[in-house]
This record gives structure tokens, sequence and C-alpha cells, in this order.
């Protein structure tokens, strides 16, 4: 038998990389997990930043606004640095950034690019060649280059031009946390999810922000009602949203002085708005224009097939290489109905996140250590938008029915119809459900609230195991929560004639 260095070798060390490389190991087997940019991936260098952040800049915020419940707040002030050692801390704490838990479980850990060989070899950079009977790819996702004339995209960020000082002024959204100070005048380019959360944080931290978005509305991926709430929602507190709207260029502005005194260099962005090229000067460009998967990996040299969507998988996250797999944003789950998979969706749903990747890569490492051999079933999983309201969506979107031809029934239940919403003067969200037309089967949901992520679980659940519709219409809600909505929601649709 052909002795190899390793049992399992995972190539990167966020959620999905670290739930396998765990499991592994917990099991007895000899595991290496190699990572080439920050040890956690997105959660280390964005999703727990960002998180850490809004809840101080919420709170921050709803000091401001608070003066209409007769909270004084004219002369509040934040301390900047410890803003960002707050952020620190919570990533500290988060336990993500680092080695230590991988380390303890007796992985060993390489720094470096990993690039394939052959199906069981890989090369990482000062490390050399490693090899492995089997090898699990969760590389995750990269941002995907928008095409904007000067700004040039490099591992780990984006640059422009050679000037060291105006490059740091066009940044990707991991690059917020990294920022000196809060600009003045920031450009957000991309109002997709992440962009809607670090255009909402900068305006809450007291930047005059511009929101442009090349489809014409925010959010586009979610039903159309969701954009308009969080639209409305980020106008209220000083974001310009623009539409419609494409970024052609970005170029160095030049000197700028600040009202107060303070001199910056200025970016220089230049956009089509109304067929119409228009250019503004901003101290900041932050690009969230979305993400690709991250493939570049040599697959061709181990015959792993792959597409730009992704490393092509089966529903047991396995690749056409018998002991290569692939588990998160990085993978392209085909699915292939077989007996026993009555549970299985027909393609796999639209979500990119940390539940998601830790869940494939369960899947791939019970498939690898051969403990079972269990499949993906995406019921119930959520996808997020971190804003204020929050907007959590499940299943089917309206949109997606049209498409697939899916008759359904819907509800769409304002949120101020609801106690929670008028005691907090918080009247714009709604909770939407669709079923199918005997009402017995929830296709999909939009929350858009406060705490949506938690109204979500109870439908997650619902979804997942089939739980009908008027069973949550009859579950008690204590009823000055925030998911008393659902059960309001519930009620109408189970009991109307709603089309």
């Amino acid at each position: 038998m052909k002795k190899f260095d390793y049992d399992l070798i995972v190539i990167g060390s966020g959620v999905a990389g670290k739930t396998a490389a765990l499991m592994a190991a917990s099991a007895g087997k000899k595991v290496a997990i190699v990572e080439a940019g920050t040890w956690g991936g997105s959660q280390s260098s964005y999703d727990v930043p960002m998180a850490a952040a809004k809840h101080m800049s919420h709170i921050y915020f709803s000091a401001i606004e608070g003066e209409k419940f007769g909270i004084a707040s004219s002369n509040l002030k934040f301390n900047y640095p410890t803003v960002i050692n707050w952020i620190e801390t919570a990533r500290s704490r988060a336990g993500i950034g680092d080695t230590k838990e991988l380390t303890e479980a007796g992985i060993t850990c390489v720094k470096g690019f990993a690039q394939f060989l052959s199906a069981n070899e890989i090369a990482v950079g000062e490390e050399g060649k490693m090899t492995s009977a089997k090898f699990l790819i969760a590389t995750g996702s990269t941002p995907t280059n928008p095409n904007i004339t000067g700004a040039n995209f490099v591992p780990g960020g984006v640059t422009l031009g050679s000037d060291e000082e105006i490059s740091k002024s066009v940044i990707l959204p991991t690059g917020v946390f990294e920022l000196k100070r809060i600009p003045k005048v920031a450009l957000v380019v991309g109002a997709g999810a992440t962009g809607c959360e670090v255009a909402e944080y900068l305006a809450e931290m007291g930047s005059k922000v511009l929101l442009s978005e090349i489809s014409e509305r925010v959010l586009p991926k979610e039903d159309p009602e969701a954009g308009e709430v969080i639209e409305k929602r980020l106008t209220e507190i000083g974001v310009k949203v623009l539409t419609g709207t494409r970024v052609l260029a970005v170029q160095d502005g030049g000197a700028q002085t600040l009202p107060n005194g303070r001199k910056v260099r200025a970016v220089k962005a230049s956009f089509i708005l109304g067929g119409e090229e228009k250019s503004v000067r901003v101290e900041t460009v932050v690009l969230a224009t979305g993400t690709s998967p991250m493939t570049d990996l040599g697959l061709n040299n181990a015959g792993v097939k792959f597409t730009n969507k992704g490393i092509t998988t089966n529903v047991n996250m396995q690749t056409n290489v018998k002991n290569i797999y692939a588990a998160g944003d990085c993978a392209a789950v085909k699915i292939e109905h077989k007996p026993g998979m009555k549970n299985a969706p027909a393609e796999v749903p639209n979500i990119s996140s940390p539940e998601r990747g830790s869940y494939e890569a369960a899947v791939a490492a019970s498939n690898i250590l051969g403990t079972g051999r269990p499949f993906v079933d995406y019921k119930g999983f959520v996808r997020m938008t971190n804003t204020n309201p929050a907007v959590a969506c499940l299943g089917l979107t309206e949109d997606e029915c049209i498409v697939r031809d899916k008759k359904c029934m819907q509800i769409l239940m304002p949120i101020n119809r609801i106690f929670s919403a008028n005691v907090s003067d918080f009247p714009d969200g709604f909770v939407k459900i669709l079923v199918n037309k005997d009402r017995n089967k929830i296709m999909g949901a939009t929350i858009v609230a406060p705490n949506a992520d938690l109204i979500a679980q109870e439908l997650a659940l619902a979804i997942r195991n089939n739980i009908p519709l008027i069973e949550l219409a009859a579950t008690p809600h204590v009823s000055e929560s925030w998911s008393e909505a659902l059960k309001v929601a519930a009620k109408r649709l189970a009991n109307s004639n709603t089309k």
C-alpha cells in the first residue's frame, strides 16, 4: 500500500476547512491544513469583524436617533481607535484568526499557496511537496474583478496605480476594518448584501456615503419589496443610493481639504447614470462587487473538473477524482436524483454562508472517513443581509417561483401590525411567506425586520421538516416579540383566499 504524508490535507482554513479538519483529526487521522491568506477565512477577515463593527455602529446611531425618545445626544462622540480595538477583541474571542484550536487537535498547519501536482500531491511554497491519501478543497471565494479602469486587482486586495497612499483609498470590503479613520465621503460600489452592510456601517459612523448599483434596485437577488425597505432605510440614515449606475473608472483625484481642515488624497470616480457620464471625488472607494469561486489550484494537474461556477462535485461533495472533495463557496454541487434522495432539491440554492460551508464540509468529511454515505439537503438554509432591519430569505423567492412555473400562494404582512414594531417605532419591514396551492408546504419566505435571523429559524425548522403552515399559525408566540409577525402572517395565509 502506497505511503502518504497525510491521511487528509485540507486546503483552506475557513469554516468549511476547519470543520472537516477537526472531524478527521478527532477520528484519529493524520491531518494537515493549508492556508494561503487569513487563518479563519472570510469569518476572520469580514464576517466577525463586520458583526462587531455594526454592533457598535448600531449602538452609536441608535443613541443619535434616541432624541425622539427623550435621549440627549448632541455631544455624542466615538473614539475610533477603541472601535478598532473592539473589532480585534471580538475576532480574538471568536478564536478564528489563529491556529490554536487546530494545533491543539494535532493538525499540522501550513502557510502558503497550494498547487496540485497530481491527484495525491501538492506543492506549497517553502514547505515543498506534500502528499495525502485524500484532499478536501475549501478555498472559498475571491473578489470578482469589476473591470473598473484604474482598479488593479492583486492577491488579497486592489491597488490604484503605483502611489501607495492613494492605493489605500480603493479597498475591498475587508479593508474597511484597516482604515485609519472613518472617511468623510465614501463610494461603495455594489448594493448586494455586502455593499448594503458596508454602506450602512460607514453612514452610521458619520460618513457621507454614495452607494452605486448596476441593477435597477438594491438587493437585486432578493424580493423587490426587501430592496425597497432597505433602500428607504439607507436613505433615511444619509446614504445616497444610485441604482442603474455603472462605475467606469477610478483615478487619483488630487489633494483635497476637508471642512475640518484635514488634507486627504481624493479618488475621482467616473460613472454612467441615466445615460450620462458623471464623476465624484471621494476619500474612499469600497468595491463590493461580488465574489467568484477560488479555483486557482492547478486542478487540471489532478484531473479535477471545474467551471466558472466552482469545482464540480456530486451530492456527497466528491469531485470526479475519487480521493478529492470540495466544500463551501469554491464548490458547485451537481444534483442527481438517486434512490433514497427524496429530500434533495432540484438545484442548489444561491446561498453563501458559514452554515452552508460547515454543513457541506461535514458531509464531505463523513464520506471521507467512511462513517456513512450522507448527501446534501439544502432545505431550510437562510440567506442573510445583516443590515437594520435585517433581511432573511429561505427557499424560493416569488420571482424564482414564476421562472420555474411553480404555482404558489403568498401573504405579505407589514411588520407594523405587531406590538414590537410600534413600541420600537420601527414601522418598515414585513414577513412574506410563499406556500403551494394546497397550503401544506412552505416554498419560501422573506423576512425584513430586526432579529430577522431569529424569526427565520422557526421557518427553517418548518421547511426542513415539512411542517405545514397551519402548525406555525397554531404555535403560541410571545405577543411582545418580533416573532409574533410570523404567527400573524402564517395565520392570515392559512385562513385566507389569497392567490
